[in-house]
């Protein structure tokens, strides 16, 4: 027998090139390996999801749903209210759409009167005998300076040569034009309105949109199809009619002019809540919507949709509010719409 270092007799050494013998303690069992802890940076890790068999599956028996139930746990009931919840957005999602669709027209539903240039009356201008305090919708909103009375006279804003925009076999030239006496601060300047005509009629939900039409900006010496005018509040009403004590625009044949009413290119309309942007978007399509010859205003057609470019919006978007300036437009007057500034939105 060997004796080991404290001198008592014990295992025999091993052998050169053997792994030493684990020494037998007397009356003990072998202790169980020691559970394995995590290395330092590693997370503790726990199952939250319920173990995939469990004591029940001895007694769900054949049933495949208690069998789904006990295999997913709580996702067996997350999966089908998800599955519900898609559906109802999914329906609400088309409907909206449909509704958008419905009140955006792709054109207005009156023809066109390509020789509206022939009248001699102004077009789109309120007529009737109701007075300005029924239609409160339609009053002038508070807020910056404009000018009552200009000198009646227009400048041509100069323009560079421009191209064709849009893709309408029937091309109408503009000139923009600004009334003298207009103090420029209170529009921004004449760059910064013709910059926003040009911007607006160039857009593919304006006129060209529709495939009939095209623009093409030149100077006023070219004789333009239309002159697209910014003018004081005095001179809109001469010569747009002031019969309704109400803020307007119009087009107006003899001249060929868009007229766009400084105050309402200022201030806006009641309901355009304030956007007065969206507003100056609004007024030019509407206006040269009846210079290219739409010349019939039009009512809200379905409640909530989009307005329809050629309805007065700058007195109201529902029809309460318009047909007192239309008392023979036939319409729904419960209806009423979403304010919208373009013919193709």
């Amino acid at each position: 027998m060997n004796r080991s270092e404290d001198g008592q007799f014990g295992a025999p050494r091993p052998r050169a090139g053997e792994a030493p013998r684990p020494r037998a303690r007397t009356g003990q069992y072998p202790s169980a390996p020691p559970t394995p802890r995590p290395g330092p940076g590693q997370p503790l890790s726990a199952t939250w999801d319920p173990p995939a068999h469990s004591d029940r599956d001895d007694t769900v028996g054949g049933n495949p749903v208690s069998r789904f139930i006990a295999t997913y746990g709580w996702r067996a009931y997350a999966i089908p209210v998800l599955a519900v919840l898609t559906v109802v957005l999914l329906v609400m999602t088309v409907r909206g759409a449909a509704v958008d669709r419905a009140g955006s027209h792709a054109s207005p539903d009156s023809g066109r009167n390509t020789d509206v240039v022939k009248e001699s009356a102004p077009v789109g201008a309120p007529t009737g005998t109701i007075a300005a305090s029924a239609l409160p919708a339609g009053a002038l909103p508070p807020g910056d300076h404009f000018t009552r009375d200009g000198k009646k006279t227009f400048r041509v804003v100069p323009t560079r040569a421009s191209t064709k925009i849009g893709t309408g076999a029937q091309v109408y030239t503009y000139a923009v034009e600004v009334e003298n006496g207009l103090v420029p601060v209170d529009y921004s300047g004449d760059k910064a309105f013709a910059s926003m005509v040009d911007a607006t009629l160039a857009n593919k939900k304006s006129w060209i949109g529709g495939g009939k039409v095209s623009f093409k900006r030149v100077n006023g010496d070219q004789s333009p199809d239309l002159r697209i005018s910014l003018t004081s509040t005095n001179t809109a009403r001469e010569l747009c009619g002031y019969q309704i004590k109400l803020e307007s625009s119009c087009f107006y044949p003899p001249t060929h002019q868009v007229l766009l009413n400084e105050a309402r290119w200022v201030r806006g309309a009641i309901s355009f809540a304030g956007d007065t942007h969206s507003y100056r978007q609004y007024q030019i399509n509407h206006e040269v919507g009846h210079g290219i010859g739409y010349e019939a205003h039009e009512p809200c057609k379905q409640d909530g949709a989009l307005a329809p470019i050629m309805m007065q919006q700058t007195f109201g978007t529902s029809n309460k509010d318009i047909m007192g300036l239309d008392p023979d437009m036939n319409a729904n007057r419960a209806l009423s719409c979403r304010p919208n500034p373009w013919p193709f939105p």
